[in-house]
């Protein structure tokens, strides 16, 4: 059966990231089913100059395994939320995931559900969410936030990242890349929204880092230090960090451990080899390296993680 994804379109909602969750999910195949609903089965006022039909009411949130609450404009939101909102989530079941899109991530404020949690919206709207939420563990650099059963997302095109992590995370990173190659994006963008933050006083123009960050991938089975990016990008060890961390939006070293462990996942995935030899391949030195920073950014060891997708993939071919 389909994993059913129901996304709550709400008046004010950008038409642009209300269709991100049909096209990325709806890329996968049939491995998920998604409808789209708004509070009394209405049309919806857009940020537009044009209203949006629905197909659906709210009584389809009770049927949902993953809730989707797509980006209103600044406007449109609110402290607390207005009963037929408020009244529409309470249909949701306890069990399903819930994911929000920029400003959405108000919504689930509002709704509660991120009290006590780490979570992100568009950096612009951070301060608003931070005074009025300060319950809410703000996260606003990064593109997005995997706290299990709830995620959010920051503004607009980071949607498309949260919805390809949701893919990859449910059915592996071979699936994610097909579904990114068919949307014609990205399959992971690097760094956070750091990269993106309006800046008072402008970096200077120079060389990028960006050539290096390629030099590096197809070396993460060596030793990477800071000084062997630095003299590769033929800069300072402190220039380079600096300008590294500007435009990726995170430091080298944990930029390069990121790197590895994706690397060490798509290998675990659609590999045989050896965990020790993934290790090796992915610049980790040791199985127990490997099995420590994998389990530091998934929870899991290296032969979980393989027997998940290997039974997922089983599974899939079976059906």
């Amino acid at each position: 059966m389909a994993h059913r994804i129901v996304v709550l379109a709400l008046d004010g909602v950008y038409p642009f990231d209300l269709g991100i969750p049909s096209r990325i999910f709806g890329a996968a195949g049939d491995r998920y089913e998604v409808l789209t609903c708004s509070v009394d089965g209405r049309p919806v006022r857009s940020n537009a100059d044009f209203s949006i039909m629905v197909e659906h009411g709210p009584e389809v949130l009770g049927t949902a395994d993953t809730v989707v609450i797509p980006p209103i404009a600044p406007s449109c939101v609110v402290r607390e939320l207005p009963p037929p909102v408020a009244a529409a989530l309470a249909a949701v079941r306890p069990d399903a995931r819930m994911v929000s899109i920029c400003t959405g991530a108000f919504v689930l404020a509002a709704a509660g559900l991120l009290d006590g949690r780490r979570a992100t919206t568009h950096w612009d709207l951070s301060g608003c969410l931070r005074e009025w939420f300060p319950r809410v563990d703000l996260d606003p650099k990064v593109l997005f936030v995997d706290d299990g059963d709830v995620l959010t997302a920051a503004g607009a095109a980071a949607g498309v990242d949260v919805c390809l992590h949701i893919v990859r995370t449910d059915h592996g990173s071979a699936v994610a890349n097909q579904v990114a190659r068919h949307c014609v994006v990205p399959p992971w963008r690097e760094g956070g929204q750091a990269q993106f933050i309006d800046r008072p006083v402008p970096e200077p123009s120079g060389q990028s880092t960006s050539a290096t960050r390629q030099w590096a991938l197809e070396r993460l089975h060596e030793p990477l230090a800071l000084t062997d990016l630095a003299a590769h990008a033929r800069m300072s060890r402190r220039t380079f960090a600096r300008r590294f961390q500007n435009e990726a939006g995170v430091s080298p070293g944990r930029w390069l451990t990121q790197q590895r462990v994706a690397r060490a996942r798509h290998l675990l995935e659609s590999t045989d080899l050896p965990v020790d030899e993934v290790a090796a391949q992915t610049g980790f030195g040791s199985d127990t390296s490997l099995r420590q920073h994998l389990h530091a950014a998934i929870g899991v060891s290296p032969l979980a993680y393989r027997r998940t997708f290997r039974g997922a993939a089983t599974a899939g071919a079976k059906a």
